[in-house]
């Protein structure tokens, strides 16, 4: 095996993508939805677990799948794309799939490891680099928040350290280019609170320079708003461990290396930073939501809290017990996933601290790591979940469907295996103290990813009801999926409504809007409290939907009432202009594509209703002259419509969706929108990887590279059905 240096150098000089390890030798273990990348390290394990279709798909490597007899006809054209993508189907019924973009979760995971002293695994080591080397910008060699946006000082300073960490030296090309970069934006006093923590962890930045993160919020009632039984699901498991790590400020002992790290990541000599200072110190590059007065005024007084003698104090001690029990519940009740990858390695840094490494509790961390871990032809990188599993698999479930591929006999087996890993991943239980750690109840419903995950997901239970209704309804397919089971999963979804009739993510709104006042994580919006959203809202409207078909007595007063009043949140959202603001992916053409098909439900069409109609002129307005659509991801970022350099064809799918739900009178936009579709396929009936698909909080963007299958194949099963399958190609 080469090393570091020769590989690093490789990198340097080659236009192309290097393959410093033999990604021949990658394979990825599935099983339940757990997606494992494993490196086998000599020629019989190779011979032993033959490399498989999905593994030298998703390593960039040559399939070998045969060239397809060119379509003619929408139809023809989604049975190449099936095709294709039935090769890399898992054996356990999913498509796999990386859920990367945010560069601030692989940098955490690396500084944990060299924390609590858990070796890399030399191949994974090398791999990880070469990722974080490939993401580097070309211009200025920093990183930015995602793998799209401009270099921060978030992104620049942790990348910077991983690599470090990982071992690359100080005065290495590479690493000379991004600190400078670093120091021109700043240098790290200048890093958000989330950044903040990490290095204070470290031992490379001073815990008096982060904001107070007190644990004894944890003992407040669920009455008091500020409690954080009333914040967004995600945002109380992320600061629940930084409260126990701040607490007792716990950090790195210095060594060497860390006082290397202090001399690189700023622009003046560490010792003469005025650390207390530091606190509110943030890049104007990084600050997408400045803090608020109120902020200010409640970190002062916890400040001032903070310097009294607090270590003897009854009331920390007692807070940090109810913190370590609801990790421990978090833990326990995930399998030791957590909701996500910033939670779950904070997480073990406290169990690291608190357990000790020979700790049951500290092995299963260890061990589930690697199911965030994502293999891919530019390296290694921890994704934003455990994966997008269920997610993925209800999209191509209702595709196929549309597209008339599901009850065809040639793919029974693939669907059959899909419908089964539905039924695995469906959650057959309650959190056993879900009151005591505020969860949602989760019996029946369905989760964004694997079923150890655990998270009751509003839009991802009613797209798993769609989808296993649909799937059941084609007579050649099998009923895996119990009534009483979809009963189970209607009955979370009527648990969900808020009170001004949207639907939200994880659980109700909980907190007061002014809670958001309080978000301390400057890189994000929307962050402190729950949500609602049109594409949760419209999801569950229509599942309810298909239900009410499928059993029209089962609480079907229940069924009606939500169904009649969700509608007036959907419209409410409606912007002056006609669009919809998505806050899951980029960005107006996907929220278009879930408001109009709630309009839709209800009868309400371009014809006879002015929501309708001005949400397709809305598109209209920006169909491209080749006939698709494109978005970047500033549509997001900036919340205006904001065009991409060239169509996409997940936009494009969206887009002609939307019309066609919307029964749009003139035929020509829709086929123009088809037919770049059909042209953006690949010989092999593949569409190739293009601009990032997904968003979370407004600023961070995030891939669904699965998307650019299921929506496509969509999209053209929906035309067909609307004007027929007639040819659009030569």
């Amino acid at each position: 095996m080469a090393s570091t240096e020769s590989y690093i150098s490789a990198t340097l000089n080659l236009n192309n993508t290097p393959s410093f390890t033999d990604l021949s030798r990658w394979r990825l273990r599935v099983d339940q939805g757990a997606q494992t990348w494993h490196y086998l390290e000599n020629d019989k394990e190779c011979e032993l677990w033959p490399q498989a279709t999905w593994d030298k798909y998703h390593l960039g490597l040559p399939t070998g799948l045969p060239e397809l007899i060119p379509p003619k006809t929408p139809l023809e054209c989604a049975a190449n794309g099936f095709e294709f993508y039935r090769q890399i189907q898992t054996d356990d019924g999913h498509w796999a799939g990386e859920y990367g973009g945010p560069m601030f979760t692989l940098p955490g995971l690396i500084i944990v490891h060299y924390i609590t002293g858990t070796p890399v695994h030399e191949a994974t080591r090398l791999e990880l680099i070469r990722y974080l080397l490939n993401r580097a910008h070309k211009d200025d060699g920093g990183w930015g928040l995602h793998i799209e946006g401009a270099s921060t000082v978030f992104g620049t300073s942790l990348n910077y350290v991983a690599l470090r960490i990982l071992g690359l030296g100080p005065d290495h090309p590479v690493m000379v280019k991004a600190r400078n970069t670093l120091h021109k934006l700043g240098g790290a006093a200048a890093v958000p609170t989330w950044g903040k923590f990490f290095l204070s962890a470290l031992g490379v930045y001073e815990w008096e320079g982060v904001n107070p993160i007190p644990p004894e919020l944890w003992t407040l009632p669920k009455w008091i708003p500020l409690s954080p039984a009333n914040w967004w699901v995600q945002a109380r498991l992320v600061y629940l461990p930084m409260g126990y790590i701040y607490a007792r400020r716990l950090s790195a002992p210095l060594t060497e290396f860390t006082q290397s790290l202090r001399s690189e990541l700023y622009t003046q000599p560490y010792n003469t930073i005025v650390w207390d200072q530091q606190r509110n110190n943030v890049a104007k590059v990084d600050l997408y939501t400045p803090r608020t007065k109120l902020m200010d005024v409640l970190n002062n007084i916890a400040t001032y809290y903070e310097k009294l003698p607090y270590k003897s104090n009854w009331l920390r001690q007692y807070a940090i017990q109810e913190v370590i029990e609801q990790i421990k519940m978090e833990d326990e009740n995930s399998f030791f996933l957590d909701i996500g990858p910033v939670n779950k390695v904070m997480n073990w840094l406290v169990v690291y601290y608190h357990y000790g490494k020979d700790s049951r509790e500290f092995k299963l961390h260890v061990e589930r790591n690697l199911d965030f871990l994502w293999m891919g032809p530019e390296g290694m990188m921890m994704n934003g979940t455990n994966g997008s599993q269920l997610w993925d698999a209800t999209f191509i479930a209702q595709a196929c469907v549309e597209a008339q591929l599901a009850g065809n006999d040639q793919y029974r087996e693939h669907m059959i295996k899909l419908l089964e890993f539905i039924d695995l991943t469906q959650i057959k239980r309650d959190a056993p103290n879900m009151d005591k750690c505020y969860r949602h109840p989760s019996n029946g419903a369905w989760p964004f990813s694997t079923r150890d995950h655990g998270y009751t997901v509003s839009d991802c239970t009613a797209e798993g009801l769609k989808s296993v209704i649909a799937l059941q309804q084609i007579e050649s397919l099998p009923q895996v999926v119990s009534l009483e089971r979809l009963h189970d999963a209607v009955d979370v979804l009527l648990t969900m409504q808020n009170s001004d009739y949207g639907f939200a993510s994880y659980e109700r709104i909980r907190g007061p809007s002014w809670l958001e006042k309080l978000n301390t994580a400057e890189v994000f919006r929307n962050i402190m409290i729950e949500f609602n959203y049109v594409e949760c809202s419209t999801a569950v409207l229509m599942g309810l939907a298909a239900f009410r078909k499928l059993d029209p007595v089962y609480r079907r007063q229940d069924i009606d009432r939500v169904t009649s009043t969700v509608l007036q949140y959907i419209k409410k959202e409606q912007r002056s202009d006609g669009s919809w603001y998505g806050s899951w992916a980029i960005c107006f053409t996907n929220g278009a594509f879930f408001a109009l098909q709630s309009l839709a439900s209800v009868g309400e069409f371009y014809e006879n209703s002015l929501y309708s109609r001005k949400g397709c002129d809305f598109l209209l307005a920006k169909q491209e002259e080749d006939g698709g659509w494109g978005e970047t991801y500033k549509s997001c970022e900036d919340q205006v419509y904001t065009r991409n350099s060239q169509s996409q064809v997940v936009n494009t799918a969206w887009a002609v969706m939307s019309l066609l739900e919307a029964k749009y009178p003139e035929e020509e936009p829709i086929r123009r929108g088809v037919q770049f579709i059909m042209k953006r396929q690949q010989s092999n009936g593949e569409w190739l990887q293009e601009s990032i698909e997904g968003v979370f909080n407004k600023n961070c963007m995030i891939s669904y590279p699965n998307y650019k299958f299921s929506f496509t194949i969509w999209a053209l099963g929906k035309y067909a059905r609307v004007y027929g399958n007639k040819p659009l190609l030569d």
